[in-house]
């Protein structure tokens, strides 16, 4: 997933994304505590997607904050 994609998406739809990140990042925690990974770049991918669908999240609010002022 790359920022382009993310800006196109609404804020609610974002909101629905970070919500499925920090779901499969909290599963991927529980599996590599058990040692059932598979895929430890996994991982480290979706903590970087977090990031970015959060980063698009604050550009979007800062957008809409300066538009009311």
């Amino acid at each position: 997933m790359n920022a382009k994609e993310l800006r196109d998406k609404t804020p609610d739809e974002l909101r629905d994304q970070l919500v499925a990140l920090k779901k499969e990042a909290f599963n991927l925690r529980f599996q590599q505590a058990t040692g059932q990974m598979e895929s430890t770049a996994r991982m480290r991918s979706v903590k970087r997607d977090v990031a970015r669908v959060k980063t698009i999240l604050n550009e979007k609010a800062a957008a809409a904050a300066g538009e009311k002022a």
